[in-house]
């Protein structure tokens, strides 16, 4: 299963990738990871990345290319990969075209963005011990409080709903094309994300055909 996944933020597409990681015996791969590891690795693309990253600049398009181009070449790739967050422009995804990598599918997990912005702003977290809730689908039992250590609650400054409007603004401007770029190729499906994890899950193995 070669794979790309698509989503808006919050959708849950690390989840699911983790999920259909371990079913199919193959890596998921993250653009920040794959940076980050070329970085130690010190390949050619890495350390073009890494010069860049120190100038305080984002990593162009043909280094990001590179890289994914490089991490496709490993092993752990050769029965298959997901990749999550990449391509995240029309011109990533010629470029992954023009590699010869041939892809079996690309899942958009689509949601709403009021539901979105609904999950994400209500995240919190353990000030003290990093534990996670969410104040309306996993609330803490004292409010404010840590039921694990009674720490205080605190929301990442991403997880404001001004903060998470704008990546969603950035998502549908420069990601959402994909959508019809892969439509025009045959490759797309579509997941409706739910409110329970393991209903996503079974919306994710329908579009892609897969028996649960």
């Amino acid at each position: 299963m070669k794979l790309v996944l698509l989503g808006p933020p919050g959708a849950g597409k690390g989840t699911q990738a983790t999920l259909l990681a371990e079913r199919f015996s193959i890596p998921t791969i993250s653009t920040g990871a794959m940076i980050r590891a070329a970085i130690r690795e010190k390949t050619p693309m890495g350390l073009a990345a890494e010069s860049l990253i120190k100038e305080g600049k984002l990593v162009a398009d043909d280094v990001v290319n590179g890289i994914v181009k490089e991490r496709l070449t490993k092993d752990d790739c050769q029965n298959g990969f997901i990749l999550d967050g990449y391509p995240r422009t029309v011109g990533q995804a010629e470029a992954l075209k023009g590699m010869g990598v041939a892809l079996d599918a690309v899942l958009d997990i689509e949601l709403a963005d009021e539901t979105i912005v609904e999950r994400l702003s209500g995240r919190r977290e353990c000030k003290a011990c990093g534990k996670p809730y969410h104040v309306i689908y996993n609330p803490t039992k004292v409010d404010g409080k840590c039921d694990a250590c009674g720490g205080e609650l605190v929301q990442r400054p991403d997880d404001q709903a001004e903060t998470i409007k704008t990546r969603l603004e950035v998502y549908h401007a420069e990601t959402e094309p994909l959508v019809e770029f892969y439509k025009k190729e045959g490759l797309l499906r579509v997941a409706y994300g739910q409110e329970r994890l393991e209903d996503t899950t079974k919306e994710v193995l329908k579009a892609l055909g897969v028996n649960e």
